[in-house]
């Protein structure tokens, strides 16, 4: 019955087997963080593309009035 054994030292047995790889929480954060990132930039360019656009569009306004 030495599987028995096994329980009560999940930690110890964690600490050791997975010593250097990264923990699925600490990687899922890493994602929404490199996601968010991505999508910040994203949208800082589709900001300044709507906002050059915008200035066109009034411009043409003004050359057709004169």
């Amino acid at each position: 019955m030495a599987f028995f054994g096994l329980f009560g030292n999940d930690k110890e047995l964690a600490a050791t087997a997975y010593q250097d790889r990264e923990s699925a929480s600490e990687k899922a954060a890493r994602k929404r963080r490199e996601a968010h990132h991505r999508n910040a930039a994203r949208a800082d360019r589709q900001g300044w593309a709507w906002a050059d656009a915008q200035r066109e569009r009034q411009d043409l306004k003004r050359g057709r009035r004169r």
